[in-house]
């Protein structure tokens, strides 16, 4: 029988099996790395050449030739004689198994009975052939073409390979001998070309496995498996059980090198790819332990600024979409951590660790106060249900559920009785209507639990920092994802108004009305007016409200609230209420209360002056001098009427945006010239709320920004834009041209636009 083993072109790699041996072989230790030294990065020696998918099954032909005893099986096994049949291949865990066991195949071939994988060249017609050498006799696989067999050869190699290796790991003896048998089987998973994600993952759940069933290892045989597998690491998330392992060492060993050397690559893919933590709450465990760790090193916050700036990037807007819910999502879950005990000696629900072990379900026990998280822990709670279920799963305070507690902790309040029966989520009113029984609550920590909430709480606020972040972490933060717990610890509430006052300051209405309707706000001791700054001045915002929430408005401005009186104020002034029985109802409102009554003979005030400015007559023509200001806008304007005021020129004056209340009170107002003054985002935003009509804008040499030329795709009639020298982008500047398709005039020089 004429078979010969093909050199395949002088020693391609693909055809040369590993050698390396198994348990006992002396494997070299990567140089300039020693036991318990500061990991070193190992080279990654890649097979250079093709790459293939790791097969798991596929069609081939099959032949199997028993080894000749006699002249006369020889002539029966001759190649005149053999014949080829067609089989559906499976490349299983233990064996390569046939579809239709008939045959040749109607045994398995069981990976440990192969001695021998290689490619073969047919004489000198090549056919594309495997040889399995088995003990009596040879098993021939061939392929359509070089490409499939190819693949073939390497997928059983794998395989054979990983078997070997699950064997022989199964039952460890020497720790030093298994460590370089760890080394061995990242360097094939390494070196193999082979592109699957199976390829690094069997590696890391044979060493996984490995792990929980050998719990008494050293620490420093920790730190020798963790460097061993870390190349494996940079491209993969670790599997639950090692997970565990990861934990487990942050914990005992926080200040090790192994945590900053090795963990940090690891954490930040899983921050930036991780998509769903609740397919592996372990992944988030062990992202809060490592973050706890970075806490316990000298420097202690300020390593875990770094690495939050190292996450956000150097630009100022974020590349990676994951990260911040990811980090939102870790937060939470350890502040809920932080509560857990205390919540649990109060209701006897089970523990985050009794639902993480699967020893008791959440629903066989049954809380005695209904404000207890009635869905499985933080642990379980996928990133997703952070985004678009928090409302359902987060541990929130209804304003249904404080009332209960109101009736046994303070005096009867007739008034909270509306809200009883509502499930909504609480809000922005609602808390400040019902926030002071919290109070009520004595909520003490103990050391570990208080470690853990200063340092998540101080994470929150650095994400609080970023411009880019501060949207959408609002919106992550809109249901008070807290316990209520939290919400009556008094250190909590301290550091967290941070938080609220950023959002608070923040001018762009996507972040302060989206957030202060809906709650996180509700802390009971920050101001109200300090909360919503100016927003409640924005038409949107006003519009919101009156939709929503105009009956708690009332409410607290009968109670004598000053802000909410203002903000029925600006709700008349701006015709937000067009049912005249709901206006009459406010100004009964209005005038119940000394500073209601004060602030509305203010509306009537202006009303009339409104009117008497808007009345027709006056120039059509307007051009303040220079250096003139706000102050000097608003008496010119109160002098007489301009309701036929089209042209309105402020160039090089020094207004601002304050002087925006009074521009839009100008009915006719076509043309508009800001140019060198520093009339700023805040300003055009009411602009584009009010003076829809507008059809010429200068703002060159103003200090508007992105955000404040946004607002101005609402003004459909704008036909002539001069954005000359200011800060706009080009995205913005393609957004506004889609969004306005009557403008033919625009200046964008010495922008990033031009």
């Amino acid at each position: 029988m004429d078979l010969t083993s093909s050199s395949g072109g002088g020693g391609d790699p693909r055809q040369i099996e590993e050698t390396k041996p198994l348990l006992g072989g002396d494997v070299p230790a990567p140089e300039g790395t020693k036991m318990g030294a500061v990991p070193c990065r190992r080279a990654l020696l890649l097979c250079n050449g093709m790459r293939y998918k790791l097969l798991q099954e596929g069609d081939i032909q099959v032949c199997v030739i028993r080894h000749p005893r006699t002249f006369l099986s020889k002539i029966l096994t001759s190649k005149f004689l053999r014949r080829w049949e067609p089989h559906h291949l499976t490349l299983a865990d233990n064996s390569l198994a046939s579809a239709t066991p008939t045959g040749y195949m109607e045994n398995s071939v069981s990976y440990s009975a192969i001695e021998d994988v290689q490619l073969l060249s047919w004489e000198n017609a090549p056919k594309y052939c495997l040889q399995l050498t088995i003990p009596g006799g040879t098993v021939l696989l061939q392929a359509a073409n070089s490409y499939l067999r190819d693949q073939w050869f390497h997928s059983l190699q794998w395989k054979k390979k990983i078997y070997k290796y699950k064997k022989v790991l199964s039952n460890p003896s020497r720790w030093e001998v298994v460590l370089k048998e760890i080394r061995t089987l990242v360097d094939m998973a390494l070196t193999s070309p082979l592109q699957d994600d199976s390829i690094n993952q069997a590696p890391l759940e044979i060493v996984s496995k490995l792990l929980s069933e050998n719990t008494n290892l050293t620490t420093q045989e920790h730190e020798n498996i963790i460097v061993a597998i870390a190349p494996l690491l940079e491209n993969n998330h670790p599997p639950p059980d090692l997970c565990e392992f990861f934990c487990k060492h942050c914990r005992e060993r926080p200040r090790s090198m192994v945590v900053i050397e090795v963990f940090t690559p690891v954490v930040q893919r899983i921050l930036k790819h991780n998509m769903d933590f609740g397919k592996c709450p372990r992944l988030r465990l062990f992202t809060q332990e490592y973050i706890l760790a970075l806490n316990e090193l000298n420097a202690g916050m300020e390593v875990v600024k770094k690495f939050i700036q190292s996450m956000h990037g150097p630009t100022g807007h974020c590349p990676h979409p994951r990260v911040l819910p990811n980090l939102v999502a870790v937060c939470l879950a350890a502040i809920y951590s932080c509560y857990e005990e205390f919540i649990n000696s109060r209701d006897n629900s089970p523990s985050l660790k009794e639902i993480r072990n699967g020893c008791q379900q959440p629903c066989d026990r049954k809380p005695t106060l209904p404000l207890r998280l009635l869905h499985p822990s933080p642990d379980l709670v996928s990133q997703e249900a952070t985004l678009s279920e928090a409302r359902l799963k987060s541990v929130v305070v209804a304003s249904s559920e404080i009332h209960v507690e109101v009736e046994h902790t303070s005096t009867a309040k007739p008034a909270l009785t509306a809200s009883a029966g509502n499930d909504s989520e609480p809000n922005l009113i609602d808390c400040l209507m019902v926030s002071p029984a919290c109070s009520t609550m004595s909520i003490e920590l103990g050391p570990q639990a208080d470690r853990t909430l200063g340092c998540y709480v101080e994470i929150l606020k650095l994400l609080s920092d970023y411009d880019d972040w501060r949207p959408s972490l609002a919106s992550l933060l809109q249901p008070i994802p807290f316990p209520k717990e939290a919400l009556a610890h008094e250190k909590f509430t301290k550091e967290l108004k941070y938080v609220i006052q950023r959002f608070a300051e923040d001018p762009r209405q996507e972040v302060r009305p989206l957030f202060l309707l809906d709650g996180c706000s509700g802390i009971h001791r920050q101001p109200v007016h300090i909360l919503m700054g100016s927003c409640y001045k924005t038409k949107k915002f006003l519009l919101s409200l009156a939709e929503n929430k105009l009956g708690p408005c009332m409410l607290l401005a009968l109670r004598g609230n000053q802000t909410m009186v203002e903000i029925l104020c600006l709700m008349l002034e701006y015709n937000i209420i067009d049912n005249n029985d709901t206006q009459l109802q406010i100004i009964s409102t209005l005038e119940s209360t000394g500073v209601g009554k004060r602030m509305y003979e203010q509306l009537c005030d202006r009303q009339r002056e409104l009117k008497e400015l808007q009345r027709k007559g006056g120039p059509t023509r307007l051009t303040l001098p220079s250096k003139s200001t706000d102050a000097d806008l608003a008496r010119l304007l109160s002098s007489g009427s301009f309701g036929n005021l089209e042209n309105l020129s402020l160039a090089f004056t020094n207004v601002t945006s304050a002087c925006a209340e009074h521009l839009i009170k100008l009915p006719s107002l076509k043309q508009l010239n800001l140019w060198s003054t520093q009339f700023g985002d805040a300003g055009l935003r009411l602009l584009s709320e009010h003076l829809t009509m507008l059809q010429v804008l200068n703002l060159c040499e103003t200090p508007v920004t992105d955000a404040g030329l946004l607002a101005l795709s609402s003004m459909k009639s704008l036909c002539s834009l001069n954005m000359n020298s200011t800060k706009l982008s080009a995205d913005t500047y393609e957004d506004l041209k889609a969004k306005l398709p009557n403008l033919k005039e625009v200046d964008v020089r010495y922008t990033e636009a031009w």
